[in-house]
């Protein structure tokens, strides 16, 4: 894993990074339970329950779960799916009051790795955004180690 970039606008969140893996791997990792299982969330947290549709139309639902071991739950609706460089889903929490937002996964070669750029909008509020911030730089941190693992792995 290399760089990361993170850009944000008034009410959206941009995250770019690059991933020492190929770019159909990647898009494995993020179209799978399986694998979402193992590194979805921030630091620390796990996910006990992620279920996908993946396509076009299809929904999806997780559960990540913090070591204090309180249980956030999210879920969605694919938006679009283009094989192997886009995803586009929305977002929302499961709670009162929440708002539902537009994650965009773009998927793009680098020599033998992938750039990712993930871009989540809009957010209620700036502090909204910035407290999502952390979490999926986090997650991406997470989704760089496993990336890693898989690719070693793959030999």
């Amino acid at each position: 894993m290399i760089q990361t970039t993170t850009a944000m606008n008034d009410l959206a969140l941009s995250i770019t990074r690059v991933f020492d893996a190929p770019r159909g791997l990647v898009f494995r990792v993020w179209s799978t339970p399986e694998h979402l299982a193992r590194w979805w969330g921030p630091k620390g947290f796990s996910v006990p329950s992620v279920k996908t549709d993946f396509r076009e139309g299809g929904a999806w639902r997780a559960c990540i779960r913090s070591p204090e071991g309180q249980d956030y739950w999210a879920s969605g609706v694919y938006r679009e799916i283009a094989e192997p460089h886009r995803i586009v889903f929305t977002f929302t929490w499961e709670e009162e009051g929440a708002m539902e937002t537009v994650v965009t996964v773009t998927l793009e070669e680098a020599g033998e790795k992938t750039r990712l750029t993930f871009h989540q909008t809009p957010f209620p509020t700036p502090e909204s955004r910035d407290g999502h911030t952390e979490g999926w730089e986090e997650c991406m941190d997470r989704l760089g180690a496993y990336v890693t693992v898989q690719k070693e792995e793959m030999g």
